[in-house]
């Protein structure tokens, strides 16, 4: 197996980069297969939330650089080649500038815009990142629970797209079992500090006496859930959720007892709304300058408390401008976020040692898997030898030969014939000085080596001479 992860992530760049490679839910389906077919990717599953994308890849080692569909044009090619320059795996440049190349064609960016935001990780290094990531270790908010449903959902899906076989199975597999030891055992998970805490916090910090303003949520996903459960928690009483259809939103009006209204009344909701939560999957805008200005001259220039938390963005940058609105995104609740962190630190390094144990686990097994094949064939070979000798000697039952020279005879000509191939092997290793190939027949066949028959022979002499 050669497993290949490529990735960009909030540590590495800002989030007008990453809302430039974000996948839509809706795509995604389609960019797994797609991905398959023009870059030579034997597995696939993709990631992508508001702090990451990353591509979980498992690598076809005899697809050669010819059978790519991907067209490389000379600029890009010319960038790529910089950004292999500082790699650590020479060998898979080939299929790291294959996959960047279709991650740029396919999101109509320009590689000059992500060669120092992506990274790469591959073998080991990739399934312990892939472990990092669903524990929560390699996120803005240390710990948060939320990105191991994004990793299984994101399995899901390619799973769903046939673009999953055995051996990114058995990496997730391991990567779940890894996590849930994490939550089980540390207390990474205690003290709940997510992006929709740390927006919260945020707002508490602004208003004063913020169980009096009004809240506008836009999107219904788990996200604003949570920023609703937390808004709850503070005393808000006037909670509207507007999403694109009422489902989601009536669940929320069910559970906490907000008030559900559909995108297209945002513009009547705002003008009422003090603190404006945003986090859903549109690939456009859905808030703009000129909505927000209409607004603000409706409440005569009240201010009003802006959170994005979509990648890609909810709210147009340009509303940032306007005097009277304060406006955040992910990127900007990160100090937040630390302050309540410290809590969380000693969790983080026993989380390591789990992911540690569990990599080692995963290694020890992979490696076994290497052998099958080789003890299928070593069973199979002996088992023919067995089923000749044994076919001679029901033979020679049958003709009257006497049972015990028949039963020397076949214990003798199986011994022979199972020794025969590893013994002229041996030999020829001895003539070669090949040493320690003769040392692991003896491991293998749990022999004394000639050390420990020359200290026998010589202990058995001394005995003997005391007598």
């Amino acid at each position: 197996m050669s497993l290949l992860v490529l990735g960009i992530n909030h540590n590495t760049a800002a989030i007008a980069v990453r809302e430039k490679v974000a996948f839509a839910p809706a795509d995604m389906q389609f960019a797994l297969q797609q991905a398959c077919a023009s870059a030579g990717i034997a597995e696939i599953a993709i990631l992508s939330t508001c702090n990451r994308t990353e591509l979980y890849c498992v690598i076809s080692t005899n697809t050669a650089a010819s059978d790519s569909n991907v067209t490389v044009n000379s600029s890009l090619s010319a960038s790529i080649d910089s950004l292999s320059a500082v790699q650590p795996h020479a060998g898979s440049f080939d299929h790291q500038q294959r996959l960047l190349s279709w991650l740029c064609e396919y999101h109509g960016v320009a590689l000059a815009e992500l060669q120092h935001c992506i990274y790469f990780h591959r073998d080991d290094a990739a399934v312990k990142h892939t472990m990092r990531v669903a524990c929560g270790l390699d996120s803005m908010v240390l710990g948060e629970p939320q990105i191991l449903g994004q990793i299984k959902s994101a399995f899901a899906v390619a799973q769903q797209a046939c673009t999953v076989g055995s051996e990114l199975h058995r990496v997730f597999t391991e990567v779940f079992v890894v996590a849930k030891q994490v939550r089980t055992e540390t207390a990474i998970g205690e003290n709940p500090v997510s992006v929709a805490f740390a927006a919260v916090t945020l707002a508490q910090q602004i208003f004063s006496d913020i169980h009096t303003a009004n809240a506008l949520m836009i999107g219904a996903g788990h996200t604003i859930e949570l920023v609703v459960q937390h808004l709850k928690e503070t005393g808000i009483a006037n909670i509207v959720v507007a999403n694109r259809t009422l489902t989601h939103a009536q669940e929320l009006n069910r559970k906490y007892g907000v008030r559900e209204v559909l995108l297209s009344d945002i513009p009547e909701e705002l003008i009422n709304a003090d603190i404006v939560v945003s986090s859903t999957a549109s690939q456009l805008p859905i808030l703009g300058k000129g909505a927000v200005e209409t607004a603000l001259r409706a409440r005569r220039h009240k201010p009003i408390f802006m959170v994005d938390l979509a990648v890609p963005r909810d709210i147009e940058p340009e509303v940032a401008e306007l005097e009277d609105v304060f406006l955040y995104t992910v990127d900007d609740l990160k100090q937040v976020i630390d302050s309540n962190l410290k809590n969380r630190q000693e969790a983080a390094r026993e989380a390591a040692l789990i992911i540690e144990q569990g990599l080692a686990t995963f290694v020890r097994k992979e490696r076994g898997l290497s052998i099958v094949t080789t003890l299928r064939n070593f069973r199979e070979k002996a088992e023919q030898i067995r089923d000749v000798e044994l076919d001679k000697a029901m033979k020679a039952l049958s003709k009257g030969s006497a049972p015990q020279e028949v039963l020397r005879d076949l214990a003798r000509l199986l011994t022979n014939k199972l020794i025969h191939a590893p013994s002229v092997q041996m030999k020829k290793a001895s003539e070669d000085g090949q040493n320690h190939i003769i040392e692991l027949a003896e491991q293998l066949f749990e022999l004394e080596s000639s050390d420990e028959i020359n200290s026998n022979s010589l202990g058995a002499d001394a005995q003997h001479l005391k007598s």
